[in-house]
């Protein structure tokens, strides 16, 4: 059989939208448990000059976390190269859809001796934090937060940022 090597087409990914809820009222199995329907991921490279959604990255499937080795010990990864994921909770509001909490949490990546770090409490805790609607960007370097600013700015012509509050804004000004 031979084998298509044609590369894979992205389909031009969105932000997730809310969708019913999981439980439906009935408080039975599910209940109590967190829905990252609302959620979606942005990748931040600040040495690539650039942010991307990536859908893949909420359960560690993205391009920059797969076939390396994790550890929570930064000293065993001296030559990764910074990412940072972004949790971006959108809501909806009466004038539309807005970004209602943006958290970010650290990696680094070194592909070609197929190391990474990352600390898992840390990206837990901070998606708990966007599903909360807080804001906590000020942990990042001032490029990768204007990266993802400006992505946030620019996505859907703007109307999600336009639509969110003050501090948000303000979390991104420069």
């Amino acid at each position: 059989m031979k084998r298509d090597n044609t590369p894979k087409r992205r389909s031009k990914q969105t932000f997730t939208i809310i969708k019913d809820d999981s439980t439906d009222g009935h408080g039975g199995y599910g209940a109590g448990s967190i829905s990252l329907e609302n959620m979606s991921s942005i990748i931040v490279d600040p040495e690539g000059n650039q942010a991307y959604l990536e859908m893949d990255a909420m359960h560690a499937r993205s391009d920059v976390e797969r076939r390396v080795r994790y550890y929570n010990d930064k000293s065993k990864v001296p030559d990764g190269r910074l990412y940072w994921i972004a949790w971006v909770t959108v809501d909806v509001g009466e004038n539309g859809l807005y970004y209602d909490g943006v958290t970010a949490s650290e990696l680094l990546i070194d592909k070609p001796n197929k190391r990474a770090y990352k600390s898992m409490p840390e990206h837990v805790k901070h998606m708990e934090q966007s599903l909360a609607g807080k804001i906590v960007v000020d942990h990042m370097d001032e490029h990768s937060r204007q990266l993802l600013g400006e992505y946030l700015k620019n996505y859907d012509d703007g109307k999600l940022w336009n639509n969110s509050r003050d501090e948000i804004k303000e979390a991104f000004q420069m």
